[in-house]
């Protein structure tokens, strides 16, 4: 890694750091001795961050689940993706080897070297196009980002009675490992399963203080029975 481009200098030189590399917070003072560009930016930015420096038609690599191949092709000759299916936070170390990896290219030469550079870090590599990879991607939002948010809401549900989020950790682990091993439809309990009416109308009752969540507990519990019932 020659340079880290970041728009601040504080998070730009903390990776190169790490990474023993020059930085930059400038983009028209990018190395040009690059052979690969990896652009790990907002989708909504790209163009205009990409559009202050000629790439000279080197490889140049997105990292986006939802931004086809196509759209680096005004930047570039030599273009492909780089789209590792896994959730990054900060101070959140990953066992990256295990990640699986979806790449791209424009070539098959430049398949051939994102295949090199990737197996170098993951076990995982597999080639897929822009359209399946923006319907991989939707699934993972589902499975990983809305999720998380029902963690949210069930925090603040119990926040309101003053207990601990704590207590749900076991319950979440174990959901997540049984999905390792059954298909989700097999895997899923509750009341909704089976429609318990009773059950569901008390949930609703204690819900009535906010409805934005009982409408939600509501809609789901539909979603849930009618997939049971198919």
């Amino acid at each position: 890694i020659l340079q880290v481009y970041s728009r601040t200098v504080e998070s730009a030189s903390k990776l190169a750091k790490v990474v023993n590399a020059e930085y930059t917070s400038q983009i028209s003072d990018l190395t040009r001795n690059a052979d690969i560009y990896i652009i790990a930016l907002k989708d909504s930015v790209i163009n205009e961050v990409l559009s202050g420096f000629d790439f000279q038609n080197k490889l140049l690599v997105h990292c986006a689940g939802s931004l086809p191949l196509k759209s680096l092709e005004k930047f570039s000759d030599n273009i492909g993706v780089i789209y590792p299916l896994q959730t990054f936070s900060k101070n959140r170390k990953i066992v990256f080897n295990i990640v699986p990896v979806f790449i791209e290219a424009n070539s098959r030469e430049n398949e051939h070297l994102l295949f090199e550079l990737v197996n170098n870090i993951s076990e995982n590599v597999s080639f897929l196009n822009s359209e399946k990879r923006l319907r991989l991607h939707i699934a993972a939002v589902f499975s990983c980002n809305f999720v998380n948010y029902f963690y949210h809401v069930a925090s603040e549900i119990l926040k309101e009675k003053e207990i601990g989020f704590e207590v749900l950790r076991p319950l979440i682990l174990e959901t997540a490992l049984k999905v390792q091993e059954m298909m989700p439809d097999d895997a899923q309990t509750g009341p909704a399963v089976r429609f318990d009416t009773n059950i569901i109308n008390r949930h609703l009752e204690e819900l009535t203080g906010n409805q934005d969540y009982r409408d939600l507990y509501e809609q789901i519990s539909k979603r849930i029975f009618s997939l049971q019932n198919k």
